[in-house]
């Protein structure tokens, strides 16, 4: 960067002087690296492992490919950096020092000081990595720092996963490892809900969110964001055919047991990290509060009267917004006269903040409460809300698309609302309208019955006279699709 600046600084440049400037800085041979330029899509890597137990080596065996495109039906090996580390048996970094590839010995020492990550250059469809001197058969933590943006697949199973989430000392990677593990349980007990199987998590599961929890070295803003499960939309695009009753009840299932099992470490993380102290904006204090809602929001799906008014005394006594909304984020989640009482003080209190009241609008239309497009359709009544007011629509109307349970509810009723609402804003704003109608885009992905139902809405949308080019593209596009 200090060359690249040297030599441009004041100037209008290209991708390929900054390339130039990376590549005679590091005095290093780039020469495919420009692929990442001109070639589209997403490298597919593959890392297979192997230890030898006489010789004492580990290697790491990657192979590359990308799906072709159109106008690009091959494609070339790109350039891959990959940060890999090694963990022993007690979860410690084991000391690298040098690597063989293609049967060259390279050093990779720094002024002779191990390392405990060595970065690979992938630059061929295959290549090995081996590593010497490797006293016991090793755990790899690949792509450390997500040193390169690919798409990563390799032969590590559950348990080693499970390690490296429990030692990992690169925080992504152990971040990583506890979303794979989560993808993997959540799919796993999706199958069993579609096949009426009972639920069961996995014991390993609870033991790695309760490590995370209860750590003592982590970054707390990193913990709050490990035990975060994934969304229910990332696990739709996963599945062939989305089933989104099946991933909210899974995703509720996973997240009440958790609460359950883990309700005394919940409730002491809550108390550890509560401060009546003036707000701070600092990384410590904002790590602390983010560790403390993530907390509460486990704790909320419990819906018990405990848990209730601890969320209305959190809520009661918070000296900043992110505190308050959090709790009434919690509170919101259980229908009952708490979850009316709290929003409609909220409201009372913050009424006059614009930006505010887009975010109180948008809590009750992501809601997962069932029925919910009835309480969004009350909404619109709201003397807050103007349907002439984009932020307001991307609030209130495309924010209901943020519960995939209501949005895609079985009796069609989150389409019929999508519907109506872009055939109405299509009449005022046709950009915002686009936006909106893009929501159907990929009704294909659904079972038959949504695709009937969403499809129906599609085929009403551009049926409909004085249609604006801007809907009709992109409804007919999707219909086409």
């Amino acid at each position: 960067m200090d060359l690249y600046f040297k030599r441009h600084d004041g100037q209008a440049v290209t991708c390929e002087e900054f390339f130039s400037a990376m590549k005679d800085a590091n005095e290093s041979d780039f020469s495919n690296f420009p692929l990442w330029y001109s070639q589209a899509g997403t490298p597919h890597v593959k890392v297979m492992s192997s230890y030898n137990s006489e010789a004492c080596t580990y290697s790491l065996k990657f192979s590359q490919s990308m799906a072709p495109t159109p106008g690009q039906p091959t494609k070339e090996p790109m350039f891959i950096p990959v940060a890999v580390g090694l963990l022993n048996s007690s979860g410690k970094d084991i000391p690298l020092t040098s690597v063989y590839q293609d049967g060259v010995l390279n050093n990779i020492a720094i002024n002779g000081q191990s390392l405990s990550t060595a970065m690979l250059q992938v630059k061929n469809k295959e290549v090995e990595f081996v590593f010497p001197d490797i006293a016991e058969k090793p755990v790899p933590s690949l792509l450390r720092g997500f040193s390169a943006p690919i798409r990563l697949e390799s032969d590590l199973t559950d348990n080693d996963y499970y390690f490296l989430l429990a030692n990992d000392s690169d925080e992504f990677n152990r971040w990583e490892a506890g979303q794979v593990l989560s993808r993997k349980v959540m799919l796993g007990l999706v199958d069993d809900f579609q096949r009426n199987q009972p639920l069961k998590l996995n014991p390993n599961f609870i033991t790695g969110i309760k490590s995370l929890l209860c750590s003592s070295c982590l970054d707390k803003e990193f913990i709050s964001m490990a035990i975060t499960l994934p969304g229910e939309g990332e696990i739709m695009d996963l599945m062939k055919v989305a089933d989104p009753d099946a991933v909210h009840a899974v995703r509720c299932f996973i997240k009440k047991t958790l609460a359950l099992q883990l309700k005394e470490e919940f409730l002491n993380t809550i108390k550890e990290n509560t401060s009546s102290e003036a707000y701070k904006f600092d990384h410590g204090n904002m790590a602390r509060r983010s560790l403390k809602n993530s907390a509460l929001g486990y704790l909320s799906s419990l819906d018990n009267p405990e848990i209730t008014d601890l969320a209305l005394n959190e809520y009661n006594k918070a000296t900043n917004m992110t505190d308050q909304f959090a709790a009434l984020a919690a509170i919101a989640e259980n229908p009952g006269n708490a979850r009316d009482v709290a929003l409609s003080d909220f409201y009372s209190k913050w009424q006059h903040e614009y930006l505010v009241i887009n975010k109180w609008f948008l809590l009750q239309a992501c809601s997962n409460i069932p029925e919910n497009v009835v309480n969004v359709r009350n909404l619109l009544n709201h003397s807050a809300f103007d349907i002439q007011n984009p932020n307001k629509v991307y609030s209130l109307i495309g924010g209901f698309c943020g519960s995939p349970v209501n949005f895609h509810a079985k009796d069609g009723s989150g389409y019929t609302f999508m519907g109506e609402m872009v055939l109405k804003l299509d009449k005022l704003n046709p950009q915002v309208a686009s936006r909106m109608v893009s929501v159907f885009s990929r009704w294909k992905r659904y079972d038959q019955n949504r695709q009937a139902l969403a499809k129906a809405q599609l085929e009403k949308i551009v049926s409909t006279n004085g249609i604006s080019e801007n809907v009709y593209e992109i409804a007919s596009k999707s219909l086409a699709s």
